[in-house]
């Protein structure tokens, strides 16, 4: 057990619960981060969950004063991984970009501190985000607090594991394939992942890996997931789509009367990978407990053909990451050296980084068709219920990519581990973890939820319904900051 505890501290359940606390006076801003930046000291060096500590930042923001938002005084650390904090390092997890140190604050930030946000601090991301486990050569491995030896998943790991050990109740993470909903399952926390064109990308991009990336928080509690949302959601200044207007607000539904009846279409495995018996029970289990709360729930399959899909979306991050790493040689003047990247990018560049322009917008045909046919899934179901991994959270390592090796064998290696997660960054779909199951070794496995396109009230409707059947917030890892 690797246990660390401070009796001294006063941690809330949540954050609308410290935010709370704050505006009471119970305890100042100030000392909210203090006691935050104390217990991610107490627990950083088990979980290496840090990218660069920003202390000074977080206590410049409280001594000029915070913005009277619901989130007044509420310490946060964002993702080092494509998204700018003014003065902060963006590595976005790689060597190559290890002292770029960026101008402006991304958008989303601001929001984040339009709020009330004191970010203090990045958290760790594997490289350019395209791996589920947060191990990089830059920042090292970041571990579970469930289990020191397995990853808290990627790539939005680190944010993850912090939540999960109590440092904080929200950090900020983003999502292109799994990246908020993977380490969420691997962690026990809550991770959503709206609709697509629902979060703000600029100012510096448009839209991430043809639409499939976007941005939110790891929670304890869904109805903090929720109120974040009501604060980062909307099309910011430039966007090149939006998802549509809400008609109530996101906490709203969080916390409001529990939906009925809803018709769930169930899936265990996507061919031609096999579901782990732990992940299997996870989900049957959750599909026992949707039936229980009135839900009709049954078997379906997905309209997709898995290793032609895969081959397809990495068509997509191939022709994406030659496009960033052309840009990043025009702005130093000079050609990088790509052997500072990671093997695992030297394989996805030599295979799907030369394709033609005609491959890249055939790839994106395809991501919309696909879209369309689960649009029409859709019309026959409410939700659709998978395993969020169809294997129990991996062991450092085990995820790591050899440069001899093929993007197919990649495929087999991020995708057998995590077939489902992908589908909803191609489609668009809001889609979540939700924190439901341990199994035999004490490792979190999460349940995977989509709903229809602009349907993220339902989403955390459900997961509210849920939360109050099954609660996990009391249960707590061996690396723990209480």
């Amino acid at each position: 057990m690797h246990t660390v505890s401070s009796s001294s501290l006063v941690r809330p359940q949540d954050g609308l619960d410290l935010a709370q606390r704050i505006g009471q006076g119970e305890l100042s801003p100030g000392e909210a981060l203090a006691q935050a930046i104390e217990r991610l000291e107490q627990v950083n060096p088990a979980l290496n969950a840090v990218a660069e500590k920003l202390y000074h930042l977080g206590e410049q923001s409280v001594a000029q004063g915070l913005p009277d938002g619901p989130f007044r005084g509420v310490p946060m650390l964002t993702k080092d991984l494509f998204t700018p904090l003014a003065g902060a390092r963006m590595s976005n997890g790689s060597l190559l970009l290890k002292d770029n140190v960026m101008p402006v604050d991304a958008e989303l930030v601001t929001r984040l501190k339009k709020a009330g946000f004191t970010i203090f601090g990045t958290t760790t991301s594997p490289e350019f985000g395209t791996s589920y486990t947060t191990e990089s050569r830059l920042f090292g491995a970041t571990r579970n607090p469930w289990s020191l030896d397995h990853s808290c998943g990627g790539s939005s790991g680190a944010a993850a594991a912090l939540v999960a050990a109590r440092v904080l109740p929200i950090a900020h993470g983003n999502d292109g394939g799994g990246s908020l909903r993977v380490p969420a399952s691997a962690c026990g926390v809550f991770g959503l992942k709206p609709s697509r064109g629902l979060m703000p990308m600029g100012p510096l991009a448009g839209e991430g890996w043809a639409g499939m990336s976007t941005s939110h928080v790891m929670s304890l509690s869904v109805r903090d997931s929720a109120a974040v949302l009501d604060q980062l959601a909307g099309a910011d200044l430039g966007a090149p789509y939006a998802a549509p207007h809400y008609r109530q607000s996101f906490l709203a539904a969080a916390t409001g009367a529990a939906p009925q009846g809803l018709r769930i279409g169930l899936v265990t495995h996507l061919p031609p990978w096999p579901t782990h018996p732990d992940c299997s029970e996870a989900v049957q289990r959750t599909a026992a407990l949707c039936q229980q709360l009135g839900h009709h729930v049954e078997e379906t399959c997905l309209p997709v053909d898995g290793l032609e899909f895969y081959d397809t979306v990495f068509t997509i991050i191939g022709s994406q990451t030659r496009n960033l790493l052309n840009l990043l040689a025009r702005m130093a003047g000079q050609p990088l050296d790509e052997q500072a990247l990671e093997a695992r990018h030297r394989v996805i560049l030599r295979d799907k980084g030369q394709l033609s322009g005609a491959d890249y917008a055939a790839a994106v045909d395809y991501l919309h068709a696909f879209g369309r046919r689960m649009a029409e899934l859709m019309q026959r179901y409410d939700l659709i219920l998978t395993p969020t991994m169809a294997q129990p959270p991996a062991r450092i390592g085990a995820l790591t990519v050899r440069e001899e090796q093929s993007v197919a064998e990649l495929i087999h290696t991020f995708h057998g581990f995590s077939p489902f997660t992908a589908l909803c960054n191609a489609s668009g779909q809001p889609a979540m973890s939700v924190p439901l199951h341990w199994n035999d070794q004490g490792l979190p496995i999460g349940s995977h939820f989509c709903a229809g396109f602009g349907d993220d009230t339902l989403l955390l409707a459900v997961a509210a319904q849920l939360e109050q059947a099954a609660p996990w917030a009391h249960r707590r890892p061996p690396v723990c900051a209480t």
